[in-house]
């Protein structure tokens, strides 16, 4: 079967409807980000070599960079977030008739769940990237395209947040204590941090009066 990040948008939308387990709301998530990056790349790079923008030549150029970096490492995690769900699957699968094989399941399913949260705060992690980028070329890109920059801000949002549900679904059965405070600490944190970033680039943009 051909990956995730290969699938048309039909094909990847029909599978995401279909009662197969993946792809899911993590999978989605890092796609919400591959996009968000993207429209913040493009924004840049519709100001690069614009007299007018002149001024913020380098810093677009910058951002262009960082936004192919960014939109590469998500797409990538579509196929991760749905592997690392598959491998808590096969533990759920595995045999428990005596004590020994139902030991090794618990493990094996702990080993799972730990995976499953690890790749979508990685998501969440990476997507948070994005809002500076949006940020900055609303503010200083080409105003043609300031819509594409705030789409790009709520759509890194829905990336952090979508993935951060994810997080949190599979900390609730992990018995490592430790394991779970760090990740839980994170969590609050990328979640603040979107939260903040979201308002505060409403707040600045004219086009979202109407709307806050």
């Amino acid at each position: 079967m051909a990956e995730l990040k290969d699938l048309s948008i039909e094909e990847f939308a029909a599978l995401a409807a279909s009662d197969a387990p993946a792809p899911g709301g993590g999978s989605v998530s890092a796609v919400a980000g591959a996009l968000a990056a993207a429209l913040a790349e493009m924004v840049a790079n519709l100001t690069v070599g614009k007299a007018k923008y002149a001024d913020a030549e380098e810093e677009m150029k910058e951002i262009a960079a960082k936004g192919a970096e960014i939109r590469k490492t998500l797409v990538d995690d579509i196929e991760r977030d749905s592997e690392s769900f598959t491998l808590y699957m096969k533990a759920l699968g595995m045999p428990k008739d005596t004590e020994e094989q139902k030991a090794v399941r618990r493990e094996a399913m702990q080993n799972g769940l730990k995976e499953a949260a690890r790749v979508p705060l990685s998501v969440a992690r990476t997507a948070a990237e994005i809002f500076p980028l949006a940020e900055a070329v609303i503010a200083r890109g080409n105003t043609n395209a300031v819509t594409d920059g705030l789409v790009a801000a709520m759509m890194a949002r829905t990336a952090v947040i979508g993935a951060l549900f994810n997080v949190k679904i599979n900390l609730g059965s992990i018995k490592d204590e430790e394991f779970r405070a760090e990740m839980e600490k994170e969590v609050s944190r990328l979640e603040a941090e979107a939260v903040e970033y979201e308002k505060r680039i409403l707040k600045s943009s004219e086009l979202s009066d109407s709307l806050c």
